[in-house]
């Protein structure tokens, strides 16, 4: 590794969380991270569109990031239902989830589609974090390394860099199932996707991006997982609703 590369710790809360539960969830992951002093990781929350406010507020001197689970590739308009970038950015968000396998899955988002809106979160000052993955069946035929570089071809645009662009890796059979790859496969895919961005943006770029795990990462596994040389932190999902757990995983972080 020849760029120093800080681990993010991600939580997507998903459509999860009134407001009294997005106050305090987002008030112990502050209050965690204060406690840390100078931590060798950072830490970002991505809640629901309708906590932003709330979490915006109580994370406020924290260090914690804030983020959102979804985008338009539309700057403003008649796009009902839909939310901009600079809504995002003005709404205190730094960060903004592209592509996760359950909008493609579920919205039928496309590589070109994410790409798009990874543009778009790049020209409002966010950082996108572009999610890959294979289903069971891709994976099941072999398909694994196909799949990925297919979608980093297609999902990560030009304008990535170090500091706007972070890749996970969430196979998609392994979300929420607490099943997870072995930790040579996880590390060897993501040594084939920081190769697939260095072909693309060149090795000094792909060195700099940070590259998270995404598959049911949780305190029993994630020690091993971020010890792996090409895993430079996590996208959580159910783990990060317990503040518990979330701290566990980010303390888990090799010093």
């Amino acid at each position: 590794m020849t760029t120093p590369r800080t681990p993010l710790i991600a939580g997507n809360w998903k459509m999860n969380g009134l407001q009294g539960d997005g106050r305090a969830l987002a008030s112990a992951v502050a209050d965690f991270l204060k406690s840390q002093g100078a931590a060798n990781f950072e830490m970002l929350v991505c809640p629901p569109f309708t906590l932003i406010s709330a979490v915006h507020d109580a994370l406020a001197g924290s260090g914690v990031k804030l983020g959102a689970q979804d985008c338009s590739t539309a700057a403003k308009g008649a796009h009902t239902g839909d939310i901009s970038t600079d809504m995002l950015a003005d709404a205190g968000c730094t960060y903004v989830l592209v592509g996760h396998s359950e909008r493609r899955t579920d919205h039928r988002e496309t590589d070109e589609l994410v790409n798009a809106k990874a543009v778009a979160a790049h020209t409002s000052g966010l950082n996108a974090v572009i999610c890959i993955g294979e289903t069971e069946a891709e994976r099941d035929g072999g398909k694994t390394l196909d799949v990925v570089k297919s979608q980093i071809a297609g999902s990560v645009p030009g304008s990535a860099t170090a500091a706007n662009t972070v890749v996970a890796y969430e196979p998609v059979w392994a979300i929420g199932t607490g099943r997870t790859p072995t930790i040579d496969e996880v590390q060897d895919v993501h040594a084939f996707i920081r190769s697939e961005l260095a072909a693309k943006l060149g090795q000094d770029v792909a060195d700099g991006i940070r590259l998270l795990y995404g598959g049911s990462m949780n305190p029993g596994n994630a020690s091993e997982l971020l010890a792996l040389g090409d895993v430079d932190g996590g996208l959580i999902g159910g783990a990060s609703l317990k503040p518990e757990d979330f701290a566990a995983i980010a303390t888990s972080c090799p010093a």
